[in-house]
């Protein structure tokens, strides 16, 4: 059975972009191995991520970050089972917020920055689909 999760998180100050990179590696190498695909987004220190995969493998995944020391006010945003994935090409996707167009966030929330905690998580997944809509993630499949 496959599910889709979303959550957010606020990253602690140690996590710079060389520590974002390094993580999006591990990402990219261990989720093919469990089947896990998604995508992340980070700005403004908050994690923004989605995950699909197996039912158990997605949840290990999600206690596993709800438990790192880099994460805190992990927020669990949706959950559902799903009959297909929507990330499926990408073990780690990365949306590129230099390249994001200000008004696409805007059409989302009462400013042009990326505040999931104050949206429904059906807000931010709608988001994410039109990240992919505009070619706004970056396709390193490694």
């Amino acid at each position: 059975m496959l599910v889709r999760l979303m959550y957010v998180s606020r990253a602690v100050p140690a996590v710079d972009a060389e520590e974002l990179h390094s993580l999006l590696r591990q990402c990219r190498a261990n989720n093919p191995k469990h089947g896990i695909t998604g995508v992340l987004c980070f700005a403004d220190r908050v994690f923004l991520q989605v995950l699909e995969g197996g039912r158990s493998a997605v949840n290990q995944l999600y206690r596993r970050i709800a438990a790192d020391a880099r994460h805190h006010d992990v927020e669990l945003l949706s959950y559902q089972e799903i009959d297909e994935r929507r990330f499926a090409g990408w073990a780690m996707g990365q949306v590129q917020m230099s390249a994001l167009n200000p008004a696409l966030l805007l059409k989302y929330s009462a400013s042009a920055t990326l505040d999931p905690y104050a949206v429904p998580g059906r807000v931010s997944m709608a988001l994410f689909d039109d990240l992919v809509a505009t070619a706004a993630i970056h396709c390193d499949r490694s």
